[in-house]
């Protein structure tokens, strides 16, 4: 890898939980966005989960008024499936980017287990955008059957080697189906777990090694990199008889992925297209003229929780090594991130599907 300025396009990450509202003790819009630019991420789209959870117009268009004005990065958002939420479908594809259908277990008040349910939300979905799938080892097999029934287009969330045979298989007999893989999937193993603790705990959860290897070497059936940025604050992950799923991961993604071009596991070529290039097509995000950001490539450090603009504070990477600094962030040619410090004031976009 040189050891030079590199000029990547700005990054998207489809599936990000910004926790506003309902959950601003541990991130909000504006510390969000700024996690995310600090990242190399210019576009982001939110999910539905919060309390109240987005399965309403009125949630979706608080959240819109929420973010104008706040947001560092662009910003679109994500309609929640709920039994009760279906009738409202027609009236804000427009809005939402894609329509999340929780049918396993994760926080939040989303899940949708019963089959009459996930049928009537399939049948319903409007527009030409994914129905996007929280669906672990044989739920994914119901998605799929429900995306063939509707002729719906489907996207697989957190994508773990027990989905891949289901996805090949849906793919060679036509299903419109994409999926994603999250960076503490490739790079975490259940052999992390007892240093983390509580700060290993998701959902999907942490996989073997031998699993991890199994996608690494599964990575070209794989069309997105997305972080499942899930911060929580140290009091919910360590809470002793509830804690909380998920990590956060935008400020980490890119260094840690950087990493692995290092070692020859992927090429840069297909980090691009996988954090940039597929997630526009597949998820139709508007354009960003003018807009890049310049990575120093000979910057190799260990990441830390020092320095993060995430509001809760910490990273299950820490002690790990990146490589690469974000040294600065260009959106529509306004230069919104330099060396480590946000210049002037908030000038994100509220993004609407093409």
């Amino acid at each position: 890898m040189k050891s030079d300025l590199f000029r990547f396009p700005g990054l998207i990450d489809v599936h990000t939980h910004l926790r506003e509202p309902g959950g601003i003790q541990k991130e909000d819009f504006e510390t969000g966005t700024k996690a995310a630019v600090a990242g190399g991420y210019t576009q982001i789209l939110d999910m539905p989960n919060n309390a109240p959870s987005t399965t309403t117009p009125q949630a979706l268009d608080d959240k819109i008024v929420r973010a104008k004005g706040r947001i560092w990065c662009d910003l679109g958002f994500n309609f929640g499936a709920a039994r009760e939420s279906a009738k409202y479908f027609k009236n804000i594809y427009k809005k939402a980017f894609g329509l999340k259908v929780y049918m396993n277990q994760t926080t939040g008040p989303l899940l949708i287990d019963k089959f009459a349910d996930q049928d009537l939300v399939f049948k319903s979905w409007s527009g030409k955008l994914p129905i996007m799938v929280h669906a672990q080892d044989e739920t994914v097999e119901i998605a799929i059957k429900l995306a063939k029934k509707y002729k719906k287009r489907i996207h697989v969330c957190h994508t773990t080697t027990n989905q891949l045979g289901p996805i090949k298989k849906a793919r060679r007999e036509g299903t419109l189906i994409t999926c994603e893989v999250c960076p503490h999937h490739l790079l975490l193993s259940r052999d992390d777990l007892k240093r983390l603790g509580p700060l290993g705990i998701m959902k999907p959860p942490l996989l073997s090694k031998a699993d991890q290897v199994k996608l690494w070497d599964s990575l070209d059936l794989i069309d997105v990199i997305s972080t499942d940025h899930a911060p929580h604050t140290l009091g919910e992950k360590y809470d002793k008889l509830s804690p909380k799923f998920g990590v956060p991961g935008l400020e980490t993604a890119l260094p840690l992925l950087l990493a692995a071009v290092d070692k020859g596991m992927v090429t840069i070529e297909r980090l691009i297209a996988m954090m940039s290039t597929n997630p526009k097509k597949i998820f139709c995000l508007p354009e960003q003229p003018n807009t890049y950001v310049e990575v120093d490539l000979s910057k190799k450090y260990q990441i830390s929780n020092r320095g993060l603009f995430t509001k809760c504070g910490w990273t299950p990477f820490i002690g790990m090594t990146g490589t690469g600094k974000v040294r600065k962030v260009v959106i529509r040619k306004k230069t919104v991130f330099s060396d480590g410090k946000f210049m002037d004031k908030p000038k994100g976009q509220v993004i609407y599907p093409n």
